[in-house]
């Protein structure tokens, strides 16, 4: 068994410890496993850990909970994602409050260059259905991965209309994935585990619970490049999900609707407060996003790399092996560039329309 795999999922175990203070924790011991051996004495010199939390952290017991994790996840290909790992997703890891460890079945590139969030309500009209078609649909020819939460109405819309037309969606869960919720989606999820995947922070068995969700939403929100509203009341899991994009610095969007019709209030709301910029089509998420290329663009590109620094040469390089958008301390080290100069480098290459900034701190051509 992995012994340091066991230490990290016997983080996520201990009264007391959230993700936050189990980064905390990691960055003053060196490492999961050192956490659980480090001295009580030691313990306490760390900021916010007083005697309850220490005891907790020495309770060994906890951790043939963390064995009991590892072999169903083993059993069912269920592939860990730790917050230090190379393949934990950059977006997410950018966020303070990120989860420590992650659990995630599927083929879908979590870091591809374009990830849309789709949420909305649970009871969704005949009409918000349409606009998640729609809007899905524009999207089929832009290689856009679909991310939302497996729930009932819009959630559920977002991730057929993704199947429908041939996109990858990964679909956040408030559980373990030892179990599918609503039941009545366990066939969708498995139609999207062939070009998409299932993501959770929870261990399997974990118990349904109402303060599930909200910790849910924030993946939903971190891991994303856009959270698109559909529809929603003015308070719900859509709108803590399109707040907390909010807080990440991440594009919110929303579809407008009639000021009395009660599945549009929310929408309307984070439209009138700056909150999120109004849309009518994939066409205007695109053109937003500046995901909307065009020839003559391209063409001056091609213009542009002729004319190329070496520095800047070996960043588009990066960018092109990578495939995908890329956070600048990861390009600062596959380009072998100190933080200083990289920052100028990409500067140079975005006012030259080579590369785009997005949120996050990420990069991409």
């Amino acid at each position: 068994m992995d012994t340091e795999l066991l230490y990290k999922i016997g983080l996520t175990f201990i009264d007391h410890v959230g993700h936050v203070t189990s980064k905390l924790l990691i960055s003053y011991c060196g490492s999961a496993e050192a956490v659980f051996k480090e001295k009580k004495q030691n313990l306490l010199k760390i900021p916010d850990i007083g005697e309850i939390t220490a005891e907790a952290i020495l309770n060994q017991d906890i951790l043939h909970l963390a064995e009991k994790e590892i072999k169903f996840i083993e059993k069912n290909n269920i592939t860990p994602l730790f917050y230090l790992d190379k393949a934990y997703p950059l977006r997410l890891k950018q966020c303070a409050d990120c989860p420590v460890i992650l659990y995630y079945k599927g083929n879908a590139n979590l870091d591809t260059e374009k990830i849309v969030a789709i949420v909305g309500t649970r009871n969704a009209t005949e009409y918000g259905k349409k606009m998640c078609n729609d809007l899905v649909e524009g999207l089929k020819d832009s290689g856009v991965l679909i991310v939302s939460g497996l729930a009932y109405g819009i959630d559920a819309a977002s991730h057929k209309a993704a199947l429908k037309h041939g996109l990858p969606t990964v679909g956040v869960v408030g559980h373990g994935l030892d179990s599918v919720y609503p039941a009545e989606h366990l066939s969708l999820a498995q139609k999207m585990l062939d070009t998409g995947g299932l993501l959770s922070d929870f261990t399997s068995e974990t118990k349904l619970a109402p303060e599930n969700f909200p910790k849910r939403n924030r993946i939903i929100a971190g891991l994303s490049d856009a959270v698109v509203v559909v529809e929603s009341k003015s308070a719900g899991g859509a709108m803590i999900t399109a707040d907390i994009a909010f807080s990440y610095n991440r594009e919110v969007f929303a579809f407008p609707g009639r000021s009395d019709d009660t599945y549009s209030q929310g929408c309307n709301r984070l439209i009138r407060q700056n909150k999120a910029g109004l849309i009518q089509s994939a066409d205007d998420l695109l053109h937003s996003l500046g995901w909307k290329e065009t020839k003559k663009k391209k063409k001056q590109q091609v213009q542009l790399f002729q004319d190329l620094k070496p520095q800047e040469e070996t960043i588009v390089k990066v960018l092109q092996t990578q495939g995908a958008a890329m956070h600048i301390d990861e390009i600062a080290i596959q380009a072998n560039l100190s933080p200083g100069n990289l920052s100028t480098y990409l500067l140079t290459l975005e006012f030259a329309g080579i590369l785009k900034s997005l949120p996050g701190k990420m990069y991409s051509l």
